[in-house]
């Protein structure tokens, strides 16, 4: 990056964008019986259909809370305890719900009921978060997962499902406290799935599922961290450490305004006109599989403005919330949080493109105005009626460029990919597509 690579002062911040450090945790997929198992807190997945309701064990004079066979012989292994706490605490197995009881004589000192659905991978993934939650509050150093009635999960999820709880359970654990005093520390480090099968393929599934979560995190850190230190240098520093850790697969490209200039990128420069202090950088990491067999060719481009203040026509307090477009770069903070996994998955015979057009949309006497006419880099002459429309400018630049790469299929992220939800599905439908077109 030369000069690049030198971000803009912080503002007082005496840590920039640093690196969290990522929990560290073991996964292993076990075909045992729950009682054999050793370790801090057993977590036994229930759904609605497993708990008979309060009323009903009551009218038939049940002995039994439970429908499922799993938690009977759980039940009468703890002597009843499970289905008093369940009865207590009003569990019906809903999503969200749980109970943990401490346990004596036991090769496990807790049990967990977490109640679940499994509709999707995205409900599997919730239900790792929940169990990291639990694992969390009781400082356990080590876990497992099991699902009461595995016959719940489509056929079609049975191969991803131990992936997404994987990714659900390290998610689980996230926290950003880079500009905290104080921060919870994290005593997870093994967490053992049981029932969900076991081998190689699920083993490789498991992998996927970590290499998955450290990109939604490597997203959330990027959108967490404020505008005066993710400024558009800090971005493309932030990619290019992406290309160096795998340099086998990746390489960077990082244009500076001169650069673009020459490209006649008129529209997203207009964008960037207002910004002095923090000029813009075109970012470019291009994933070449191993072995260099390319079957399809991508491009992902996702909207990189790290502090969109509206320009001219600035937002409006309180329906804009201008205090949150230092969120505006989600769009590229979910491209750079795929490559990251790319580039530990190195699926073969796909080329992919992660292009953002990194600015800030200010105001200054030098930047655009309403009623400028901008010259994008295909000739096109623009309008600007708002400055606020900034993402469609920079976009436009950047999806020429992606044409001229020669890719196949684009995939276009704007900036309301933002939210802790869109990260982890943007991430894991771009890295299932990617998989896909192989």
């Amino acid at each position: 990056m030369g000069d690049t690579a030198t971000a803009a002062p912080t503002l007082g911040l005496t840590r920039p964008n640093a690196a969290l450090e990522l929990p560290q945790i073991s996964f292993a997929a076990k075909d045992i019986e729950f009682s054999d198992w050793h370790g801090d807190i057993l977590a036994v997945a229930v759904t609605e259909k497993d708990v008979q309701p309060q009323q009903q064990a009551l009218d038939s004079n049940s002995k039994s809370l439970f429908e499922n066979a799993v938690l009977k012989k759980l039940d009468g292994q703890l002597g009843g305890l499970l289905r008093a706490a369940a009865a207590e605490e009003e569990f019906t197995g809903k999503p969200g719900q749980s109970v943990v009881i401490r346990v004596q004589g036991q090769r496990f000192k807790r049990v967990a009921l977490v109640g679940f659905v499994a509709r999707s991978a995205g409900c599997l993934q919730g239900l790792g978060e929940s169990v990291a939650s639990l694992a969390r509050a009781a400082q356990a150093t080590s876990a497992a997962i099991l699902v009461a009635a595995p016959a719940v999960i489509r056929q079609e999820l049975k191969l991803n499902a131990a992936a997404a709880i994987a990714s659900g359970a390290v998610l689980g654990l996230y926290e950003d406290s880079r500009y905290k005093s104080e921060w919870k520390k994290v005593h997870l480090k093994q967490v053992d799935l049981i029932g969900l099968g076991c081998g190689p393929e699920v083993d490789q599934k498991l992998h996927h599922g970590n290499h998955l979560s450290t990109g939604v995190m490597l997203a959330r850190d990027l959108v967490n961290s404020p505008a005066n230190v993710l400024t558009p240098a800090a971005l493309a520093e932030e990619a290019a450490k992406i290309a160096s850790t795998y340099s086998d697969v990746f390489t960077a490209t990082i244009l500076d305004a001169e650069k673009c200039k020459e490209l006649k990128m008129g529209s997203y420069l207009a964008v960037a006109a207002a910004s002095e202090t923090n000029p813009p950088y075109f970012i470019h990491l291009c994933y070449k599989p191993p072995g260099g067999n390319v079957k399809t060719k991508l491009a992902l481009i996702g909207k990189g403005i790290t502090f969109d203040s509206g320009g001219y026509n600035i937002k409006a307090v309180p329906v804009a919330t201008i205090e949150l477009m230092k969120k505006d770069m989600g769009g590229a903070a979910a491209v750079f949080g795929a490559a990251k996994v790319l580039g530990q998955i190195k699926p073969p015979g796909v080329e992919v493109h992660f292009i953002s057009a990194a600015s800030e949309n200010m105001i200054s006497g030098t930047g655009m105005r309403p009623g400028d006419i901008v010259t994008a880099s295909n000739g096109k002459t623009i309008e600007v009626d708002n400055t606020d429309a900034e993402g469609r400018l920079t976009l436009a630049d950047a999806l020429v460029y992606a044409c001229n790469q020669g890719v196949d299929k684009m995939i276009k992220l704007n900036g309301q990919n933002r939210s802790r939800f869109h990260f982890h599905h943007t991430i894991h439908w771009i890295h299932r597509l990617l998989i896909w077109q192989r």
